[in-house]
């Protein structure tokens, strides 16, 4: 659940649970030195065998038979051959035993012999005989990461894998040795506190850059000797219109190492699933019509978490610097000397151009884009707007925030001289399931808009631009092209 936005300084906690349900628990052995026995002599069998001598493990092959795979690791060395059928008396003392039997009948018999010997088992490729499963690896060690899909979907845990080996720099390995020569170092020297986290996060920051460089374990030491005064920090965060896939890295590594998370109301869950699962997420979210939390409520939040020396994270749905009022909230933290950053994102009018497949910007149609708020703090049209400006049909306008004031928008557009016919793209909940688009024209605006989802946020965008996209969508089928009577409306 979260958080009643009426009360930022309750220090309630919002979001989703710290652990959802696992299918499974991912553990990893630690098999340096200790035995395992591999049943069976088999290309299948050899591939774990590898994986078990890669962990440090001392390991033994009972099979009267090898293929060609077993064979060579047995010629290398890298394991040991028992010409002979598994036995019992081969369990004990081991830390893992491996089997490759088709037949029911001996699975259940291997299974059984290593239960009795208390030695975890997997039988290939035989989920029923197994107490623990073989996932994807991306090794980076000392980093490793294992994927499961509990045996339901072995093809997309390799796609996952795939990704993750994309995101992880080899140079991850180097910089997780140099943690593990550095740790007892630091252990010793700083306590468990804000010092000791300080350190890691700055470590972090190293880590995924370039590779290190021959002084970095030098520098790191002395940054132990030496550590950095530690003090808040305010990071403005993009967490774009709500598909997570649209943060960027920065924006994924912000979140993981905030202390607390003050969120706006249009952010999506998925996107908090992504932060540090100890960090306390606040919902500071404004919506018109409904109990809001004081712009003043908020800076006075964010200013006490950071001299409390909290690593605050502003998440703001879209982009931070747009429409979002991150300039008080920045002149807020200047006034009081509080360092911050800002990690910019995707924004609802660049997400709503995507989905409809134009560029706001096509030379042939605009000259120009502007985003423009679609009513003032007093709750009618915005009268210190250039309106004359804005109805210029060479550009392409996106208004926010302006669902209670698309009619008079309309209206007012038209008298400055926008023709009827103009082409108006009207999105809802964009980057969300159930992500709505219409483009309809500008006399038809308002009547659009009272058609849409009462409580989704609605984007509107104004231009020739948007004609490309009219004529995509009512090339669509009925049942693609949407709902009610407009036929120019997509849905995802």
């Amino acid at each position: 659940m979260r958080n009643a936005p009426s009360q930022p300084n309750d220090g309630s906690t919002a979001g989703p649970a710290r652990v959802e349900p696992l299918s499974v628990l991912p553990v990893f052995f630690d098999l340096r030195g200790k035995r395992a026995l591999v049943a069976g002599g088999t290309d299948p069998a050899a591939w774990k065998a590898e994986l078990l001598a890669a962990a440090g493990a001392h390991v033994t092959v009972a099979a009267t038979e090898l293929e060609d795979e077993m064979a060579g690791l047995v010629a290398s060395g890298t394991v040991h051959h028992l010409p002979q059928d598994w036995t019992p008396d081969l369990l004990h003392g081991c830390a893992l035993a491996i089997a490759d039997e088709e037949d029911p009948d001996r699975a259940q018999a291997f299974l059984d012999a290593a239960r009795a010997a208390a030695v975890p088992v997997n039988v290939i490729d035989n989920p029923a005989f197994c107490q623990f499963q073989f996932g994807s690896v991306v090794n980076r060690s000392p980093v490793v990461v294992g994927i499961s899909t509990t045996g339901a979907a072995p093809i997309l845990g390799q796609a996952v894998r795939r990704r993750i080996e994309t995101l992880l720099p080899r140079s991850l390995a180097q910089w997780g040795a140099l943690a593990q020569v550095v740790r007892d170092r630091l252990n010793a020297r700083l306590s468990p506190g804000p010092a000791r986290r300080a350190f890691w996060e700055n470590f972090v920051d190293r880590a995924f850059g370039p590779a290190p460089e021959a002084s970095a374990e030098a520098d790191l030491l002395r940054l132990i000797e030496f550590p950095a005064r530690t003090g808040g920090h305010v990071t403005f965060v993009g967490a774009g219109p709500g598909d997570p896939e649209y943060l960027t890295l920065k924006a994924v590594r912000a979140l993981q190492s905030a202390d607390v998370i003050l969120f706006d109301d249009l952010v999506a869950d998925e996107v908090l699933e992504l932060a540090r699962r100890e960090a306390k997420r606040i919902l500071v979210g404004k919506r018109a019509g409904r109990p809001s939390c004081q712009q003043s409520e908020i800076n006075d939040l964010m200013v006490t978490l950071a001299k409390a020396g909290r690593r605050v994270v502003r998440l703001k749905s879209g982009d931070p610097m747009i429409f979002g009022r991150a300039g008080e909230e920045i002149a807020t933290l200047k006034a009081h000397g509080l360092p911050y950053e800002v990690v910019p994102g995707i924004s609802a009018a660049q997400a709503m151009a995507a989905r409809i497949g134009v560029s706001l910007t096509h030379r042939d149609h605009a000259k120009s884009v502007r985003f423009v708020t679609g009513h003032s703090r007093h709750g009618g049209l915005p009268e210190d707007l250039d309106w004359r400006a804005v109805a210029d049909p060479s550009a392409t306008t996106v208004f926010y925030m302006g669902r209670r004031m698309a009619d008079q928008i309309a209206r007012r557009l038209i008298d400055l001289g926008l023709v009827p016919e103009t082409p108006v793209a009207v999105a809802t909940a964009l980057g969300r399931p159930g992500a709505t688009t219409m483009i309809v024209r500008l006399d038809e605006l308002g009547q659009a808009v009272d058609r849409c989802d009462p409580e989704a946020p609605v984007l509107i965008g104004v231009g020739r631009v948007f004609a490309e996209g009219r004529a995509d969508l009512a090339a669509m089928a009925p049942d693609e092209a949407g709902v009610g009577d407009n036929p120019f409306q997509a849905r995802a």
